[in-house]
C-alpha cells in the first residue's frame, strides 16, 4: 500500500508586531488542528517562531508553549532563514557554522499586524515562489493601511462612516487648523486609530479636544499615520469570507462588547464580550451585510480569507463597513473560526480548506 507523502507546512508565528502574543495564541490553534483529522494525514508541520526582536527560529513547541511564549526557551530552537532562491524552495537551518536546507511545500503565516499581515512576509513567499495561506502582497498591504483601504472602499461604493487621515508631520507642531477641520467634519465622539495596526491596538474614543490630542499621541506611538472616524451608534457585526473566485461570505455574527467599544482586551484577554450567531438582524439585513462583505473583499484584492467588520446603525439600519482583517484571530474567542464553524466548517477542516485554496492559487498563477 502506497502512502501519500505529506506536505510540509511552515507555520510562521509571533513576529515584530504589537500583536505578537495574539499571533502565538492563534498559531497554537493551528498547531492543534494540524494534528487532527483531516490535516494529520496530509500535512507535516514545521513551526517557525519569529521573536519580537525579529529572530527566526525553527522549533517544535507544544501548543501550550507556543501560546504562552515559552517556546523561545526551547533547547531545539535553531536560527533559520527562508530562502528567496526559487530553486531552494525552502528554509535554511543555521547551526554550528553549517547550513541545512529543509524543503517547504506551503507557508502558513499565522501572524497579525505589521510585518506579518501587511504584505511584507507575503512578498518573501512570492520571491521564493512557495504557496502561502491568505491574501497576497497587494491585498495584505492595502487592508493593513486603514486610510488606503477606506479610499478604495469609497471608490468601490462600499458604505463607510465619515473619516479623515493625517500623517505625523501634519499632526506635530501647530495643528490647530487641522484639528478644527476634523472636528467640524466628524463631530464628537471621534475614534482615533493608527492607520497600520490591528486588534484595536492604539485606538481611543475621544470626546473633546484634550482627549483628541491624547488619542493622537497614543496613535502616533504605533504608526506614522493616523485615521479619524466618526462615531457610529450601531450594532457591531462581523462576516467571515473565504476563497476568491468566488468569494463566499458567511452569515454575520454580532459582538456584544464588554467595554465602551470592542477593545484589544475584549478580543484576546478577558473574554467578556459575547458572540451571537447569526446577528440579531432581519434576514434582509443579514444578506445586505454579506453582500457588502464580498464587495469589499473583492475590491481590496483579498484572497484566501478575511474577516469583514461592520456597523449596522441604530435607527436608520444603515450598513457601514468598519475594516477588513486579512489574517483574523484564531483564538478560542475569535469570531472568524466561530462563524466558519457555524457554517459547518470546524477549525481542522477550515485550515485544510485554507491550505487547499493556497495551493490552488499557486497552480492557477504559475501552473
Amino acid at each position: 500500500m502506497n502512502e501519500t507523502k505529506k506536505l510540509r507546512v511552515a507555520l510562521f508565528f509571533g513576529g515584530v508586531s504589537s500583536e505578537h502574543e495574539v499571533s502565538c495564541v492563534s498559531a497554537s490553534t493551528w498547531l492543534r488542528a494540524l494534528a487532527q483529522a483531516p490535516c494529520a494525514d496530509r500535512y507535516e508541520v514545521f513551526p517557525v517562531g519569529i521573536t519580537k526582536q525579529g529572530r527566526w527560529l525553527a522549533c517544535s513547541p507544544t501548543p501550550e508553549a507556543m501560546a504562552d511564549g515559552s517556546w523561545e526557551k526551547g533547547a531545539d530552537c535553531t536560527p533559520c532563514v527562508l530562502s528567496p532562491d526559487r530553486t531552494d524552495h525552502g528554509i535554511w537551518l543555521l547551526k554550528d557554522g553549517k547550513a541545512e536546507l529543509v524543503h517547504i511545500d506551503i507557508c502558513a503565516p499565522v501572524m497579525h499586524g505589521k510585518n506579518g499581515e501587511d504584505g511584507t512576509i507575503q512578498g518573501l513567499f512570492e520571491l521564493a515562489r512557495i504557496p502561502y495561506v491568505g491574501c497576497g502582497v497587494l491585498g495584505s498591504a492595502v487592508c493593513m493601511d486603514k486610510a488606503v483601504a477606506n479610499t478604495i472602499m469609497d471608490a468601490a461604493g462600499v458604505p463607510h462612516c465619515k473619516w479623515a487621515s493625517a500623517i505625523r508631520a501634519e499632526l506635530e507642531g501647530d495643528h490647530k487648523t487641522l484639528l478644527d477641520s476634523i472636528e467640524q467634519r466628524l463631530g464628537y465622539p471621534i475614534f482615533v486609530k493608527p492607520a497600520n495596526a490591528g486588534s484595536s491596538v492604539g485606538i481611543t474614543k475621544a470626546h473633546d479636544r484634550d482627549e483628541l490630542k491624547q488619542a493622537i499621541a497614543l496613535a502616533l506611538e504605533n504608526d506614522h499615520k493616523v485615521v479619524f472616524e466618526a462615531f457610529v451608534d450601531g450594532h457591531e457585526v462581523e462576516c467571515a469570507v473565504i476563497g476568491s473566485d468566488p468569494a463566499v461570505a458567511t452569515r454575520p455574527g454580532e459582538i456584544l462588547a464588554g467595554a465602551e467599544f470592542y477593545t484589544y482586551d475584549d478580543k484576546y484577554k478577558n473574554g467578556v464580550s459575547q458572540v451571537v450567531i447569526p446577528a440579531r438582524l432581519s434576514e434582509e439585513k443579514l444578506d445586505e451585510v454579506k453582500t457588502y462583505a464580498a464587495m469589499a473583499y473583492t475590491a481590496l484584492g483579498c484572497e484566501g480569507l478575511a474577516r469583514c467588520d461592520f456597523f449596522v446603525e441604530k435607527g436608520t439600519g444603515r450598513v457601514m463597513i468598519n475594516e477588513i482583517n486579512t489574517f483574523p484571530g484564531f483564538t478560542s474567542i475569535s469570531m472568524y473560526p466561530k462563524l466558519m464553524e457555524h457554517e459547518g466548517l470546524p477549525v481542522p477542516a477550515l485550515i485544510d480548506r485554507l491550505i487547499e485554496l493556497a495551493l490552488e492559487r499557486t497552480e492557477k498563477q504559475h501552473g
